[in-house]
C-alpha cells in the first residue's frame, strides 16, 4: 500500500470562509488523501510552518477577501527561502480569482488556480494526478527542522498494510534514551478539550521557559479505506510558534488511538533536544491503552468531560485504572461538581498516587490549567 498523498489546506488571514474548504477536504479524505487543515485566518509564515513540518506535497489555499495574487506568492516566495520550494501551491476562490489574476499568479509559482463551477472531482483528480506520484531524491537540506520532518516521513512509509510493526527498524544512536525528553501522553474522548488543554500549556511553557522547545504527534483516526482529516492544527492557535514542532498523524488502520509509526516517531523527536514531547491520542472510548502497552510516555493525562453517563459507565473506562492525572474539563457545567465527586471515588479504589484536576481549558488564566502545568513542569527550569 503506498504511503497516503500529504496536503495541507488552509485559508487566509482575514478570511473566515471556510465552508468551501470544509467540502473539499473531505472530498479529498473520501479518494484516500491525508488532509492537514490549518483553518482559518491564517498568515503566511503560519502556513509554511506547518507545510514545512508536515513535511506536505502541496498547499491548497481557499481565498474569498482579495490580496490573493500578493498572498499566494509570499507563500510560494517564502518556501523558496526556506528551502522548501519541492512544497507546490494550488488554490482557488470561486468568483473571487479572475482568470487575469490566475495568469498573473502562475507566473509567481501558483501551480493551479481552480475557478467557480469546478467540479469536486476534477479537483481531486488534479491533487492525485500531480501529487500522487514518489517524490525525486531531495538534496539535503540545512534546516534541522526540513530534516526532521522528511524523517518524519520516512519512518511513516515504512508502515503500510500487512507491513510489520515499526519497532524493529533501526534508528542512528538509540542513546541517550527516550527520557531525555519529557514526555506527556493525552488522551481521552473525542470532545472532552484535549486539543485546547494542550494549547493552553504549550503557552505557558512558551512563556515561562524562554529556551523551551516543543513536539507534539497529533493523532486523527484514518476513515477505513481512504484518507483522513488531521485537523488539530486548526485549533491550537498557540501553538503556531518557531519554538513549537507539531506533527499530524492519522492512525492508517490501527486501532487503540495511536499511528503504527508513533513509537519510531517518537524515539526520533526525543533524540531532537526537544525539553517536551506531548502526544495527543485520537478520541479514544473504554478500551484504550494507547501508552501502557508501549511504555513510551513519562506522565499519562486522561482528559474527560464530566458528561460521561451514568456511574456504572465511570467504572468500565480502563484508563482510569492507568492514567497519572485525570483531568475533568469544562468543569464549569452543571455536572462538574457530582463528575469530581464520583470520579474521585473511583480512583481512591485504585491507591495509587492519582492527581485529579479540574480544569477549563478554554477560560484565560485558567487555575486548574496552571496546576497542570506546574505539575508536569517540575523538573524542567529552561
Amino acid at each position: 500500500m503506498a504511503a497516503p498523498i500529504r496536503i495541507l489546506t488552509a485559508v487566509p488571514i482575514c478570511d473566515g470562509h471556510d465552508s468551501a474548504i470544509n467540502t473539499i477536504n473531505l472530498e479529498f479524505i473520501r479518494h484516500g488523501i491525508e488532509v492537514i487543515y490549518l483553518g482559518y485566518h491564517r498568515s503566511v509564515g503560519d502556513i509554511v510552518r506547518a507545510a514545512i513540518q508536515e513535511d506536505v506535497r502541496a498547499i491548497g489555499i481557499s481565498s474569498y477577501n482579495g490580496g490573493h495574487i500578493e498572498f499566494f506568492a509570499e507563500v510560494v516566495d517564502l518556501l523558496r527561502k526556506r528551502g522548501a520550494s519541492d512544497i507546490k501551491v494550488f488554490g482557488g476562490g470561486g468568483g473571487t480569482i479572475t482568470h487575469e489574476d490566475a495568469i498573473a499568479m502562475r507566473r509567481k509559482g501558483v501551480e493551479q488556480i481552480f475557478f467557480a463551477g469546478t467540479s469536486l472531482t476534477e479537483m481531486t483528480d488534479y491533487v492525485r494526478d500531480n501529487y500522487g506520484k514518489a517524490r525525486k531524491k531531495r538534496s539535503l537540506s540545512k534546516s534541522r527542522e526540513i530534516e526532521l520532518a522528511r524523517e518524519l516521513t520516512e519512518i511513516e512509509g515504512t508502515y503500510g498494510k500487512g507491513k510489520r510493526p515499526a519497532r524493529k527498524r533501526k534508528i542512528a544512536n538509540p542513546q541517550p534514551p527516550i527520557r531525555n525528553s519529557k514526555v506527556i501522553g493525552f488522551t481521552g474522548p473525542g470532545g472532552a478539550g484535549k486539543t485546547t488543554l494542550i494549547d493552553e500549556l504549550v503557552l505557558r511553557i512558551l512563556l515561562r521557559q524562554p529556551t523551551a522547545r516543543i513536539a507534539i504527534l497529533s493523532h486523527d483516526p484514518s476513515v477505513v479505506g481512504e484518507g483522513a482529516l488531521l485537523g488539530d492544527r486548526a485549533t491550537m492557535i498557540n501553538s503556531q510558534n518557531d519554538r513549537v514542532f507539531m506533527r499530524s498523524m492519522a492512525t492508517r488502520g490501527q486501532a487503540g488511538g495511536l499511528s503504527p509509526a508513533t513509537h519510531d516517531c517518537l524515539a526520533l523527536l526525543a533524540q531532537s533536544n526537544f525539553d517536551y514531547v506531548i502526544i495527543e491520542t485520537v478520541g479514544t472510548g473504554q478500551e484504550a491503552m494507547p501508552f501502557q502497552k508501549n511504555g513510551i510516555v513519562d506522565l499519562t493525562v486522561l482528559v474527560m468531560n464530566p458528561d460521561y453517563g451514568s456511574q456504572l459507565q465511570l467504572q468500565k473506562i480502563v484508563m482510569l485504572d492507568l492514567a497519572d492525572v485525570v483531568v475533568v474539563n469544562k468543569s464549569d457545567l452543571q455536572r462538574a461538581r457530582t463528575a469530581h465527586s464520583e470520579i474521585e471515588q473511583r480512583l481512591e479504589q485504585n491507591r495509587r498516587a492519582q492527581r485529579l484536576i479540574d480544569t477549563v481549558a478554554k477560560r484565560h488564566r485558567d487555575p486548574g490549567v496552571d496546576r497542570l502545568f506546574d505539575l508536569i513542569s517540575a523538573d524542567r527550569t529552561r
